[in-house]
Protein backbone atom coordinates (compact mmCIF):
# COMPACT_ATOMS: atom_id res chain seq x y z
CA UNK A 1 0.00 0.00 0.00
CA UNK A 2 1.00 3.36 -0.73
CA UNK A 3 0.85 6.39 1.45
CA UNK A 4 -1.51 8.28 -1.17
CA UNK A 5 -3.85 4.44 -0.86
CA UNK A 6 -3.64 5.10 2.81
CA UNK A 7 -5.23 8.29 2.86
CA UNK A 8 -7.83 6.90 0.49
CA UNK A 9 -8.80 4.68 3.09
CA UNK A 10 -8.86 6.34 6.51
CA UNK A 11 -12.58 7.35 6.45
CA UNK A 12 -13.47 2.97 5.86
CA UNK A 13 -10.97 2.58 8.19
CA UNK A 14 -12.21 4.39 11.14
CA UNK A 15 -15.65 3.39 10.51
CA UNK A 16 -14.60 -0.06 10.73
CA UNK A 17 -15.57 -0.71 7.25
CA UNK A 18 -12.18 -1.93 5.45
CA UNK A 19 -12.35 -5.13 3.99
CA UNK A 20 -10.17 -8.10 5.97
CA UNK A 21 -7.18 -7.94 3.67
CA UNK A 22 -7.31 -4.09 3.09
CA UNK A 23 -7.04 -3.79 6.55
CA UNK A 24 -4.10 -6.30 7.29
CA UNK A 25 -2.61 -4.17 4.12
CA UNK A 26 -3.20 -0.90 6.16
CA UNK A 27 -2.35 -1.91 9.39
CA UNK A 28 1.03 -3.09 7.57
CA UNK A 29 1.71 0.23 5.92
CA UNK A 30 1.18 2.28 9.31
CA UNK A 31 3.68 0.46 11.53
CA UNK A 32 5.79 0.78 8.83
CA UNK A 33 5.59 4.17 7.67
CA UNK A 34 5.71 6.87 10.57
CA UNK A 35 4.86 9.70 8.05
CA UNK A 36 1.27 8.06 7.86
CA UNK A 37 1.05 7.16 11.90
CA UNK A 38 1.53 10.64 12.56
CA UNK A 39 -0.91 11.36 9.61
CA UNK A 40 -3.27 9.30 10.88
CA UNK A 41 -2.86 10.58 14.47
CA UNK A 42 -3.53 13.95 13.31
CA UNK A 43 -6.78 12.61 11.50
CA UNK A 44 -7.98 11.22 14.30
CA UNK A 45 -7.72 14.36 16.43
CA UNK A 46 -9.48 16.11 13.67
CA UNK A 47 -12.13 14.12 14.23
CA UNK A 48 -12.52 14.18 17.49
CA UNK A 49 -12.63 18.03 17.89
CA UNK A 50 -14.86 18.50 14.88
CA UNK A 51 -17.06 16.06 16.77
CA UNK A 52 -16.76 17.98 19.61
CA UNK A 53 -17.25 21.23 18.11
CA UNK A 54 -20.71 19.87 16.72
CA UNK A 55 -22.43 18.85 20.31
CA UNK A 56 -24.52 21.30 21.26
CA UNK A 57 -25.48 22.37 17.84
CA UNK A 58 -29.43 22.26 17.74
CA UNK A 59 -29.05 24.47 21.16
CA UNK A 60 -31.49 27.35 20.99
CA UNK A 61 -29.89 30.61 19.28
CA UNK A 62 -29.54 33.66 21.84
CA UNK A 63 -31.77 36.10 21.33
CA UNK A 64 -29.56 38.99 20.20
CA UNK A 65 -28.56 37.12 16.74
CA UNK A 66 -30.28 38.71 14.00
CA UNK A 67 -32.76 36.67 11.85
CA UNK A 68 -31.24 37.67 8.68
CA UNK A 69 -27.85 36.22 9.51
CA UNK A 70 -29.89 33.16 10.63
CA UNK A 71 -31.43 33.07 7.18
CA UNK A 72 -28.42 33.04 5.69
CA UNK A 73 -26.56 30.60 7.14
CA UNK A 74 -29.60 28.37 6.45
CA UNK A 75 -29.54 29.18 2.68
CA UNK A 76 -25.37 28.84 2.72
CA UNK A 77 -26.01 25.22 4.18
CA UNK A 78 -28.55 24.16 1.85
CA UNK A 79 -26.17 25.38 -1.63
CA UNK A 80 -23.27 22.77 0.34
Amino acid sequence: MTCREFTEFLSSYFDGQLAEDVRLRFDAHLAACPDCAAYLKSYATTVKLAKAALRGSDDPLPADVPEDLVKAILRARHKA
